[in-house]
């Protein structure tokens, strides 16, 4: 049976998961007061097909959570997962897009 092992890496700021040893995957994180931004999750392709990105997505963000620091979703991956799954206590601040940074007034322009 396949050993599976999720461990922080604080020294290379990521989550990293092992498989019998080997570095499988990681998934890269940037610290800031109360918040810990996920920038870049990463499975080796001789180890897609496993599920061992979901594994590591559960416990980067499990872990997170319990940090106390908010989680914000910047890799497409841990997004995508956060969608999905439900994570206990977790506060998710999702990051705006420029297109969500501008208000829409109503207003028509002219001749519309």
């Amino acid at each position: 049976m396949t050993n599976i092992t999720v461990t922080r890496n604080d020294d290379a700021s990521r989550y990293e998961i092992r498989s019998d040893g080997t570095l499988a995957g990681f998934a890269e994180f940037d610290l800031r007061p109360g918040s810990i931004r996920f920038t870049h999750t990463e499975v080796d392709p001789a180890f897609q097909g496993q599920g061992l990105a979901g594994k590591l997505a559960a416990y980067a963000l499990a872990d997170a959570a319990a940090s106390g620091d908010a989680i914000v979703p910047l890799c497409p991956y841990i997004a995508r997962y956060l969608e999905t799954h439900e994570i206990s206590g977790a506060e998710i601040r999702w990051p705006r897009t420029p297109d969500a940074a501008a208000p829409d007034d109503g207003v028509e322009a002219a001749g519309a």
